[in-house]
């Protein structure tokens, strides 16, 4: 089993009533709902208002896959958690930041840059799958489009990619590199649709991705993480 972890703010949720109608159970429930769907994950999900020890060492080393969704507190979340996440995910954890996640103290940790992007709102984006091949890609056709989404265009300040799985082209004519993979340790994929305000994670093609992002980025086994060295017992001299 893939022990799968979804974090979530969980914030535009309560505060905005439009928000709260499409995701009624949250961002992270939405996600963790169509994940615990599948035999091989075990889901489990935390928001920003739960204990430190939510993300603590002895969760993350229980962990397989984090699922980041973040946008309006990212300075709410603890340089100590970050620097444990990071940790975790340098030790083989894989991690998938979605959407405002880009601007996460952890994305920028494991980046070293600022994130940075172009964008604006409301516009229909067309998704283009650029690496048919890749495993993340896998049952995903040749481009698939969201109605409403908000518009990320480049340039986007993340180092060079591993690889572009997929590319967004909007309506207004800007493209942005809307799922990337990277390797820190662990396997990264960074995927860039998922605006609160749309119900885009109801959609079955984008829940499809985030279902075969999981399944890369999870270690092969758990006895292949490397244990943080705050962690590591001492040997008898």
């Amino acid at each position: 089993m893939i022990n799968v972890l979804v974090w979530n703010e969980y914030l535009h949720e309560r505060m905005y009533e439009g928000v709260g109608r499409i995701y009624p159970r949250g961002i992270h429930g939405c996600i963790a709902e169509f994940l615990g769907r599948c035999d091989d994950m075990n889901v489990k999900t935390v928001t920003l208002e739960d204990e430190d020890d939510a993300l603590s060492d002895e969760v993350l080393s229980e962990t397989d896959v984090l699922i980041w969704w973040g946008h309006m507190a990212h300075d709410k979340v603890s340089n100590e958690t970050v620097d444990r996440v990071v940790r975790h995910i340098n030790g083989g954890m894989g991690f998938i930041p979605l959407h405002s996640a880009h601007h996460s103290k952890v994305m920028k940790k494991l980046c070293g840059t600022t994130c940075n992007l172009g964008w604006r709102n409301d516009d229909k984006e067309r998704i283009w799958t650029v690496s048919p091949m890749h495993p993340i890609a896998q049952g995903i056709p040749e481009h698939f489009e969201l109605p409403h989404e908000e518009m990320y265009s480049e340039p986007f300040d993340i180092p060079n990619p591993d690889e572009v799985v997929f590319m967004g082209w909007f309506a207004g004519g800007e493209v942005f590199r809307s799922g990337v993979t990277f390797t820190r340790g662990g396997r990264i994929f960074y995927f860039q649709p998922g605006h609160e305000e749309y119900p885009t994670y109801h959609n079955e093609t984008v829940q499809r991705v985030i279902i075969n992002a999981v399944r890369w980025a999870a270690p092969v086994t758990r006895a292949h993480r490397c244990i943080p060295v705050e962690n590591r017992k001492r040997l008898p001299e």
